[in-house]
This record gives C-alpha cells, structure tokens and sequence, in this order.
C-alpha cells in the first residue's frame, strides 16, 4: 500500500511521542492523504476477496461441482468486478502494486502473478 518513499497510513514522518507534554503521538490528518489511503485499504480488502471467490470457483469448476449456466454467470460476474476494480484503481491513481500489502517475513498479501 506504501510506495517507496512514502509514510505509513496518515502518520507524518515526524510522528514522535512528544512526551515533554503529553506524551500523546503526533498524527498527519491530511483529509486527502487519509482518504485516499482508507480508499487504497478498502480496495485491497476487495481485492483479496475478488481472488479467493475466483480460486474457490475455478476449484469447484474442476471438481465438476457447478452447471454450464453457473460457469458462465460466474465468469461474467467475475469479469465484471475485475473490470470495476480497474476503473476504481484508475480512478483513485493506484496501481495492483499499491493494493499489495506487505506482510514483511511472511511476503505480500496478495500472490505475484
């Protein structure tokens, strides 16, 4: 979610417990910075659903678990919120890279394809 070179979620670069006062952190509230990385959150959080339905369809699809008709509605539906996820990433000026949280040891939230 954090390009190279930016801050984490809404907290300044100066964060620092000031506790020559009241020992309470400092917080950047920028509404844009804040919406935007809310909007990034909700939009992986999307994301990662949209990928575990499509691997839950295509595992049922190969068991042989689902009709011809539910094959098609399912990938038109799939399709459809990939083509939503696209217009909202374009919308927001975010990349698939910016919805790829990482997890540190444990690697990215969502697989590199």
């Amino acid at each position: 979610m954090n390009r190279p070179g930016s801050e984490p979620l809404a907290v300044s670069a100066a964060a620092a417990p000031d506790t020559a006062r009241s020992g309470r952190w400092r917080v950047d509230t920028d509404p844009e910075r804040v919406e935007r990385d809310l909007t990034c959150l909700v939009l992986t959080l999307v994301e990662l659903v949209r990928q575990l339905v499509e691997r839950q369809c295509v595992r049922r699809m190969d068991q042989g678990d689902l009709s011809d008709e539910q094959i098609e509605t399912l990938g038109l539906t799939l399709m459809r919120l990939e083509e939503a996820m696209t217009e909202l990433c374009e919308r927001f000026d975010l990349s698939p890279s910016d919805l790829n949280l990482d997890l540190g040891p444990l690697g990215t939230l969502l697989p590199v394809d």
